[in-house]
């Protein structure tokens, strides 16, 4: 996940704030640098306009289906401002608003049922749901429009408002979506803010916010749950990963090379579920080193506007210095490049698509989150060798197997401790399917009807039988 942001408040705050163009590192425009002590007034007008917003439930599937349409009627204006800010190919910004007005669509259709107890009592117990109120949300700038929506669709479909906070590194785009869907939304359901820390810390334990979803790194994700705990708000925490791809002795390399190259590198691997680590049977090393570095060596990297750019540059300066330090270090370590393994000498946050090989497995490449275009390839002689291997650090997010037996395949995916395993593919993920980690990738479940039931809590009515 991203590194946490640093703290960089001035002690007299400026009204606004620089963004950065990660491709050119140079600053472009600003967004409003708003105070701690604005969100009083936000959380206030969240919370009056919830009363009317989660009593008419067929309002809300009609205003969603309404936003839904909105944000893809603004599609160009809004891939083009997500590209500049956050660097990513203008093709994958797309991808990312369909996505976005997908979960809006899907959550619009996804309502909690009523279920009655039957129990042998003289009473009829039903068990209802009712909304939290207004909810905050704390977003990353890695996919900032589509995490905002895995967070907002299933809040407002329950009935919840929202107050939302982007990374300040990436503000623009959502402020752009903001203003699109408040074209859709009754005024006050869903509010963007902006601004430096200390913001997202004061919404976070801010008493008028009934439940906080965040997704970053694991010590603000801490920090985020320390300080809804002063309300008692429910917490919902997406703490990243360190995927690991387990490659069975029977896979056919060339066969699964692409497929597994992106899924390390999609978002110049700056993705909570990418494969982060690589293990493969010891005879067929080599190979899928040189299968990997081969297209690392070849894949266009290069501004995100640019239609002939695959992979485009790392977010921002800390993000990059985090990515090399971790590649200095496996270097020093005794690991090998095999491709890539430095910075790119051009403007801006590039770095060279890196496959390292001969990476002791105790280099923080291997053992934490780099969250950049780097890729640790380990030799194993054993499967239970791999499989301890995988297990071996402190996250579980996913992680996949790969192999052309399907059912030893499986078999040994039902091994890994993480939330999801796939096999022959990676972090594919369907909108009706609960997405969580374990260990130090987070608390409580998004997606899916789980994802809408994390936004509600039981109400239970007992009434008499008639006589």
């Amino acid at each position: 996940m991203p590194a946490p942001e640093p703290d960089r408040a001035p002690a007299r705050r400026s009204a606004r704030f620089a963004v950065i163009d990660p491709a050119t590192g140079e600053a472009f425009d600003e967004a409003p640098d708003q105070r701690p002590d604005e969100l009083d007034a936000v959380v206030d007008r969240a919370h009056r306009a919830w009363h009317g917003w989660r009593a008419d439930p067929a309002a809300r599937t009609t205003a969603l289906r309404r936003a839904a349409d909105a944000v893809e009627r603004a599609g160009d204006d809004l891939a083009r401002s997500l590209t500049r800010e956050q660097g990513k190919p203008l093709a994958e910004s797309y991808a990312e608003i369909a996505r976005t007005a997908a979960r809006l669509r899907y959550f619009a259709d996804l309502a909690p049922r009523t279920r009655r107890i039957t129990d042998g009592r003289p009473v009829h117990s039903e068990i209802r749901w009712r909304p939290l109120g207004p909810v905050a949300a704390i977003v990353p700038w890695n996919f900032p429009l589509q995490l905002a929506a895995a967070k907002f669709a299933p809040a407002l479909a329950a009935g919840n408002t929202m107050v939302l906070k982007p990374s300040p590194y990436t503000p623009l785009a959502t402020r752009l979506l903001g203003s699109v869907l408040a074209t859709a939304l009754p005024k006050d359901v869903l509010t963007v803010v902006t601004g430096r820390e200390p913001l997202g810390a004061r919404l976070a334990s801010h008493p008028g916010i009934r439940h906080v979803t965040f997704t970053g790194s694991v010590p603000t994700g801490r920090a985020v749950a320390e300080a809804a705990a002063a309300s008692l708000a429910r917490v919902t925490l997406e703490l990243g990963g360190n995927d690991a791809a387990v490659l069975l002795d029977d896979i056919d390399v060339d066969r699964i090379a692409d497929r597994l190259f992106w899924a390390a590198f999609r978002n110049c691997g700056q993705v909570c579920m990418a494969v982060k680590r690589v293990y493969a049977p010891a005879r067929l090393h080599a190979e899928v080193v040189e299968a990997l570095a081969q297209r690392a060596k070849t894949v266009v990297v290069g501004a995100g506007t640019d239609p002939d750019t695959r992979l485009g540059p790392v977010n921002n300066a800390a993000q990059l210095a985090r990515v090399e330090q971790v590649t200095k270090q496996a270097r020093a370590d005794g690991a090998r490049a095999a491709a890539g393994g430095r910075r790119l000498d051009r403007p801006g946050y590039f770095f060279a698509p890196t496959i390292l090989t001969d990476v002791p497995p105790a280099s923080p490449v291997v053992t934490e989150e780099q969250f950049g275009p780097v890729l640790p390839v380990l030799p194993y002689r054993s499967l239970d060798e791999a499989v301890d291997a995988a297990n071996g650090t402190g996250f579980g997010l996913g992680g996949s197997v790969w192999g052309t037996d399907l059912d030893r395949a499986e078999a040994v995916a039902d091994r890994l401790e993480c939330g999801t395993a796939w096999i022959n593919h990676h972090a594919e993920l369907s909108l009706a399917q609960p997405f969580a980690g374990v260990k130090n990738s987070g608390v409580g479940v998004a997606g899916g009807p789980w994802g809408l039931y994390g936004n509600l809590r039981p109400f239970v009515v007992h009434r008499p039988r008639e006589a």
